[in-house]
């Protein structure tokens, strides 16, 4: 079993998995007559086909227990998936590079500070939600479809300091 030390969620260590989703620190700009301020663009949403559009949905996660057992990792490799926390909720982000097999060496853990999301670049493999302390209500964003969807079995613990 591969065993895994989380990390602090880092816009840096996280690069070759995805974008951090987090205004804290990001430029933005005034809009609807300087009641909003707009911090543009943050994460990247990728459809590899024009078959199948965004979509935007809300998931509900139980909370995890520690240390995690993750089971397996997925992928999306037709579009990317953005989980925005709607309520400071913090949780495991277990990934892996693109690619048809897992490296265990490549795999990698981060713990969010309850105000970060994650944007999984299309083909990243990672766990499946993993909400900390509470439930927890994320926004979600990315590519429907049945074929945009491959799982492989792969036995990770994963700590969390």
């Amino acid at each position: 079993m591969l065993e895994l030390k989380a990390r602090k969620l880092t816009p840096a260590a996280f690069a070759a998995f995805g974008e951090v989703i987090d205004s804290r620190g990001s430029e933005s700009f005034p809009i609807n007559n300087g009641r909003t301020r707009r911090h543009h663009a943050l994460a990247k949403v990728d459809i590899r086909d024009t078959t199948t559009p965004p979509l935007i949905s809300v998931f509900v996660s139980q909370p995890v227990s520690l240390p995690l057992e993750v089971e397996l990792l997925e992928r999306h490799p037709l579009g990317s998936q953005a989980f925005v926390p709607l309520h400071e909720e913090r949780f495991i982000v277990v990934v892996a590079p693109p690619g048809d097999a897992i490296d265990p060496r490549e795999v990698r853990a981060f713990v969010t500070d309850c105000r970060q999301g994650v944007n999984y670049r299309a083909g990243t493999w990672h766990a499946i939600h993993s909400v900390l302390e509470r439930e927890g209500e994320f926004l979600v964003v990315d590519r429907g479809g049945a074929d945009n969807l491959d799982e492989r079995e792969m036995r990770i613990r994963v700590v969390v300091p």
